[in-house]
């Protein structure tokens, strides 16, 4: 698998580890890095707490979202064993009460580092361009 192959397919599981609410390998992508989406959580404990405290779980153990990812630009600097990515992102959500909508959309910004023969994240940077009805998806909200 390339370089650029192994980036994206850490961005797509993240999409899909969040969307299954197994908020455990969402730790586990960033076990070596930091998820600065608010007050930044670092390290695999650390950002599986930050989504445990900061989304909606359903009894399905989802939130029941989908997460849309493209435009994804991956640059990789093989020689320094470095990558960045920025890619958009739109979240779907259908819940008992609200029905299927577009809640949020933005772009990562990512950092990744090659350690020990992986790819793996050393940054993600979440930016929010549009919110709509997060009700049903932050505790917070």
């Amino acid at each position: 698998m390339s370089a650029h192959q192994a980036i994206e397919d850490l961005i797509f599981t993240y999409a899909a580890h969040v969307d299954s609410g197994n908020f455990a390998a969402v730790g586990k992508l960033f076990a070596h890095g930091t998820f600065a989406g608010g007050d930044p959580a670092t390290g695999r404990e650390a950002v599986e707490r930050y989504f445990h405290d900061t989304l909606v779980l359903y009894p399905d153990g989802t939130p029941r979202t989908r997460h849309l990812t493209s435009n994804v630009r991956v640059h990789v600097d093989e020689a320094a064993g470095t990558a960045t990515a920025h890619s958009y992102w739109t979240a779907l959500q259908a819940a008992p009460g609200l029905p299927l909508q577009p809640i949020a959309s933005g772009h990562y910004d990512d950092r990744f580092e090659h350690a020990h023969g992986e790819w793996r994240f050393v940054e993600r940077r979440p930016h929010v361009a549009l919110a709509g009805d997060l009700s049903h998806h932050l505790k917070a909200a």
